[in-house]
């Protein structure tokens, strides 16, 4: 039964990865003040936070496959933990930039070595299940960080939303400390580094489709939520409360996402419920584009982002099948971080489309781009579902 302590705790620990990742977006202007720089070089930051993060998932998934999930994890949560409480109290910009690359180094490890734990450790009945509620806790640490700021800033100032975290990083680490290795661990621990090397190499095929389909996926999630609060301001006139309402409620519809297709892809198989998901995020694209009404943009954001963490709910469970069993913190650690550093300049791109296409256009015509793109890439995919981890 201590396996329930691993699956909670590779899943708060990534809701706590989140929370610490989204605080600094409701944060641009306090910094830029408090640093006396400009709020692009408050933004730069984040891109710094993504350049490191393939650096953490090839450190710490190397280290979690060699010595085991649970102590890589502790020391992973504590690093991002101290260096997220610190940033608020850095005395430049220049050491505040170096604890935001420093930050991307622990968000970039802890996905491999989470997912990884949490997979590893789950009955095979309940493993989609449970990779639907692990990818729901990166909304889920988004909603967190979102209520703390009304909540928290105004009574004990906006430094103490970084410190708030703090209070989850105990949990988890006691979580962590009292669940055991996985079994699927102990039979396919590789003798050394070499070996893991090795592995990657020969199973190079699968590597690079899955960095593939991960840059996909990361185009096609990040081109459905960095710029729509900005579209729904500039094109449809939303204030700011109203943006941010809306945005509670899609990113409620996107954890109903990720629990409920990540849970079907354990009866329906991972393509086909990744395929399902797209369709869903497919039928919502032109209410969530085109919408001539508040009811209908809502309407069509929640069932897009239904269907756009629909399809990540599935991706740790199936990232985790197609994986080498000696590199299996390594192996989609690093490829799921290639991706999200790869697909990063879809945002780039979808705004540079808006000035000759028009904001709904550009949003529309670059999601669906996506959705063709990594449906192919689904569709004509490998699968591993209900795979022996242990084997």
């Amino acid at each position: 039964m201590r396996w329930r302590f691993a699956v909670a705790s590779g899943i708060l620990g990534w809701i706590l990865d989140a929370y610490f990742f989204f605080i600094l977006i409701f944060l641009l202007d306090a910094l830029a003040a408090r640093f006396a720089v400009s709020k692009a070089a408050i933004v730069w930051s984040i891109t710094v936070t993504l350049i490191t993060r393939p650096l953490g998932a090839l450190v710490l998934g190397a280290l979690a496959d060699r010595y085991g999930r649970r102590g890589p994890l502790i020391a992973c949560v504590l690093f991002f933990s101290a260096v997220s409480a610190l940033t608020p109290f850095a005395p430049n910009y220049r050491m505040f930039l170096l604890l935001r690359a420093l930050y991307g180094v622990g968000m970039g490890g802890y996905w491999g070595v989470g997912a990884s734990l949490v997979i590893e450790s789950s009955p095979g009945r309940l493993r989609g299940l449970f990779s639907g509620i692990l990818q729901a806790g990166y909304s889920a640490g988004y909603l967190l960080a979102a209520a703390a700021m009304p909540v928290v800033a105004p009574r004990l100032g906006w430094q103490s939303v970084f410190l708030g975290g703090l209070a989850l990083t105990g949990p988890i680490v006691l979580l962590a400390w009292l669940a055991p290795e996985p079994e699927a661990w102990r039979r396919n621990r590789p003798a050394d580094m070499g070996v893991a090397a090795r592995a990657v190499w020969e199973h190079k095929g699968t590597f690079l489709y899955l960095a593939a389909f991960m840059t996909v996926i990361t185009c096609f999630s990040h081109g459905s939520q960095d710029l729509y609060p900005d579209f729904l301001r500039a094109a449809h006139g939303f204030s700011t409360l109203a943006t941010s309402n809306l945005a509670i409620l899609y990113n409620v519809g996107a954890i109903l996402g990720a629990l409920a297709v990540g849970h079907l892809s354990q009866t329906l198989g991972r393509r086909w419920s990744i395929l399902a998901a797209l369709g869903v995020a497919l039928a919502a694209l032109p209410a969530w584009a085109f919408g001539g009404s508040a009811m209908a943009l809502a309407a069509g954001a929640f069932a897009m982002q239904f269907g756009v963490q629909g399809v990540f709910g599935v991706v740790p469970a199936h990232l985790n099948e197609l994986s080498p069993p000696a590199v299996r913190s390594l192996f989609p650690g690093v490829v799921y971080q290639l991706g999200m550093l790869a697909g990063a300049p879809s945002v780039g791109i979808e705004f540079a489309l808006r000035r000759s296409f028009g904001y709904a256009w550009s949003l529309a015509a670059f999601e669906a781009g996506s959705i063709v793109v990594l449906a192919g890439l689904c569709a004509f995919g490998p699968e591993a579902k209900g795979r022996d981890l242990g084997a």
